[in-house]
């Protein structure tokens, strides 16, 4: 997928470089896009996506802190350093598998908006 939007990308700088006249193409491109991009539905689409990104932005850094704040707590409990280490290895496992379920749920939160926005 990457190669194809670099060969896009490429194909359309060097149709416009190459042009005799690619400053005048590349203004009257751009001045087009203006136009789409500054369309109410366009803008309506960017909303969503801004508000969505603000929304789910939190749940990965919170679900970080939660699982930090329970490995500090596990490794502050009583015993010997063995047991606190068994103790804070596995609360940081359960952590770490707890961050992920949350990127993972943001990921598919983003893919499903993303395929609704499409839709409509």
């Amino acid at each position: 997928m990457k190669g194809k939007i670099g060969l896009v990308v490429g194909l359309g700088v060097g149709y416009v470089l190459g042009t005799r006249a690619g400053r005048e193409r590349y203004e009257q491109i751009k001045t087009q896009w203006l136009k789409v991009w500054n369309l109410e539905p366009v803008q309506q689409q960017v909303t969503k996506v801004q508000d969505f990104a603000k929304a789910k932005a939190a749940a990965v850094p919170q679900a970080l802190w939660d699982g930090a704040v329970r490995v500090v707590r596990s490794a502050s409990t009583a015993g010997t350093p063995g047991q606190k280490l068994d103790s804070v290895i596995g609360t940081a496992k359960d952590a770490a598998d707890d961050v992920a379920d949350a990127a993972e749920d943001a990921v598919e939160q983003a893919k499903a908006a993303a395929k609704k926005s499409k839709d409509d």
